[in-house]
């Protein structure tokens, strides 16, 4: 389940290829591929491991009140497929 107050990044076995509407993202593990629609998801999906919980990396890169919901989703949906995860030695982790 996806918590946004907790620590994430984007996923070691994961492979981001930019593109001008944001980025492909290939999972090498599960051979799966995901579109971020946008380069401020790709930053975000970037950052998230240089920061302390998932709001921090959106206020960081920008994102307004009015896009945060829309991000949020986004970045929920990342983690269900396993494109973003919690960080390692994290509570978030153990309780995956």
């Amino acid at each position: 389940m996806f918590t946004p107050e907790g620590p994430y990044r984007c996923s070691p076995s994961v492979a981001l290829r930019p593109e001008p509407f944001g980025a492909l993202a290939y999972d090498f593990r599960t051979r799966r591929l995901s579109f971020l629609k946008t380069p401020l998801l790709v930053d975000v999906v970037r950052t998230l491991g240089d920061h302390p919980d998932v709001h921090a990396a959106l206020a960081r890169a920008g994102v307004t009140a009015e896009q945060r919901r829309a991000y949020l989703r986004a970045l929920a949906a990342l983690a269900d497929s396993a494109v973003i995860e919690p960080r390692p030695g994290t509570a978030l982790e153990r309780s995956a």
